[in-house]
């Protein structure tokens, strides 16, 4: 029985590419490099905002990484004061969320960004008693696929991982959801194609947001 779903937050409960993209090409201008187009941060997304970061310097040129130091703090400077720039989030997600309160289903978040942005992120487009418990990146918790995080929830949630649910959507997600042997959902709504998930052993890959009410069942 189902007794918890753990979402992954950029991609899969919001649309947060362009916020992502925002931040970054902000942090490229200052060190003197083009902006990368929006669509490129699909791929850069998904493993923290410094490694996003290091993707769009490599493809802007700076294939050693040289301004690296330089720009993660410029990077997460920006991105604490513009956090919520267009971001939305996904068609049904509200709805989906609202049914899995009402059916007593536990929900937490777990994400790479920086924990209190996760939090400020979750909290202000979903409120503060839709979520059980949010965790971001911390000293505390390794990055995804790092499973602590998601093990960390299951057992203060008081369930085994066999009675969670973990849903992403990228090759990150899926590795964190099977290393910590969760039922492991891929999304495809998100940043990734269909194929990323299928490679990395998705248990399941859904196409609407609704369609986790049937994994339930």
């Amino acid at each position: 029985m189902i007794k918890a779903c753990i979402f992954d937050l950029d991609g899969t409960l919001a649309d947060t590419v362009e916020s992502i993209a925002h931040g970054v090409n902000h942090t490229l201008k200052c060190l003197g490099f083009a902006p990368r187009p929006v669509e490129e941060y699909n791929f850069y997304a998904g493993d923290g905002i410094d490694l996003a970061l290091k993707r769009a310097l490599i493809a802007a040129g700076d294939e050693k990484c040289l301004h690296l130091n330089e720009g993660i703090p410029i990077t997460r400077d920006y991105f604490d004061s513009h956090a919520l720039y267009h971001v939305t989030p996904y068609p049904e997600i509200p709805g989906l969320l609202r049914e899995l309160k009402e059916r007593g289903i536990m929900m937490a978040v777990l994400s790479n960004k920086p924990h209190e942005a996760a939090i400020f992120v979750v909290t202000s487009i979903f409120g503060k008693d839709t979520f059980d418990w949010i965790q971001g990146q911390s000293d505390e918790v390794p990055k995804k696929p790092d499973p602590t995080g998601a093990l960390t929830i299951a057992k203060r949630f008081g369930v085994n991982r066999n009675e969670v649910l973990y849903f992403g959507d990228t090759n990150t997600d899926m590795k964190t959801g099977k290393a910590a042997k969760m039922f492991t959902v891929g999304v495809t709504w998100g940043f990734r194609p269909r194929k990323e998930l299928e490679d990395n052993h998705a248990d399941a890959i859904i196409d609407s947001p609704l369609q986790i009410l049937k994994l339930l069942e």
